[in-house]
């Protein structure tokens, strides 16, 4: 599929788990109206409910519709539901197994048509891992779903902002089955990956800065011996294949250094290690992108929010910005 081809097909948002606030994010979002045509994975009675309670159900129409080409970028929100209809009385702001389960149900759904080419992009809105464990459906997250089903195994997450871009080279594992999750292999598949993101980026030759695991990135072995046995031979290969990677960096000043412009990317160790310090800069401009997949993924980069679901207050500026994101990196090129 050629850029331009890509470019013309519909975005798809998924509208992860309905009891959160992504019913609200979608909402707020279409009624700015859009800059390009989508459609919506998601349940058209939670869609409903929330234009209602926020006061927007004369200004926005929820409408099933049979495929994605029927997307609009109007006043109409097009969903696409192949699994059952939720139930009118599921609370807001609370984990429900039925909940939990439509939100992987969605995804599988964008998943199937983005990976059949039906789709430009997907971006995905919050999905609560306990509800979706007690709807029968056993994953860490999202990235672990994206990446089976569409039998990717080469894949990594990435945040980013506009100040910061990091990707990890572990997930959503303890922190305790780190160290031996890292080897050189998953090190030198990270920092492909990192060149790769930052290319989607429009950036011609990434500057990769590989953070170390241990305090000191190993202070030369008195802290650890990671850096030596995995990561130093890891950015040595790589940097024979012609990339431009550096380090093991200390984890306590590569991300400041970055942000500063010393380098487009971080490669970090583990989940907290990398997502710190994009998160510390606020959560309303962070993107969650996956990496590695046949399709482009985007995502906020915060959770369902039950706290504040259901009273009209979420702040769709993360969503935004995914949006946008997933646009930028699916332009038409030609």
């Amino acid at each position: 599929m050629t850029d331009s081809t890509r470019a013309a097909l519909p975005l798809a948002f998924t509208l992860g788990d309905a009891a959160g606030i992504g019913p609200e994010l979608i909402v707020r979002l279409f009624a700015e109206g859009l800059p390009h045509p989508a459609v919506v994975y998601g349940d058209i009675g939670a869609l409903e409910r929330t234009c209602r309670a926020m006061g927007l159900d004369d200004r926005l129409e929820i409408r099933a519709i049979d495929h994605p080409g029927q997307g609009t970028t109007g006043a109409v929100i097009g969903v696409l539901n192949r699994w059952q209809a939720l139930p009118a009385d599921l609370p807001c702001g609370r984990e429900d197994p039925r909940a939990g389960r439509g939100a992987y149900e969605y995804l599988c759904h964008a998943i199937d048509d983005a990976r059949a080419g039906l789709l430009r992009a997907l971006v995905t809105a919050p999905l609560h891992k306990g509800a979706m464990h007690a709807g029968g459906i056993d994953y860490p997250g999202h990235t672990e779903i994206l990446a089976e089903r569409t039998g990717t195994t080469d894949y990594a997450m990435m945040l980013a902002n506009d100040e910061l871009r990091v990707l990890l080279v572990t997930i959503h594992i303890a922190l305790a089955d780190v160290p031996a999750a890292i080897d050189r292999m998953a090190e030198l598949h990270a920092i492909r990956l990192a060149h790769l993101a930052c290319r989607m980026a429009g950036i011609a030759r990434p500057r990769i800065a590989v953070a170390g695991l241990n305090p000191h990135a190993g202070e030369g072995g008195v802290f650890g011996t990671e850096e030596a046995r995995h990561i130093v031979p890891a950015i040595e290969q790589a940097r024979a294949e012609g990339l431009d990677a550096s380090g093991p960096w200390p984890g306590d000043t590569v991300f400041m250094r970055a942000r500063k412009g010393e380098f487009d990317i971080v490669v970090a160790q583990y989940h907290d290690q990398g997502l710190i310090p994009v998160k510390y800069l606020g959560l309303d401009d962070g993107v969650n992108v996956t990496v590695g997949l046949p399709f482009v993924r985007t995502s906020v980069d915060h959770g369902t929010a039950f706290d504040i679901a259901g009273k009209g207050i979420a702040d769709p500026a993360s969503l935004r910005a995914a949006m946008r994101m997933a646009l930028r990196m699916t332009q038409d090129t030609e």
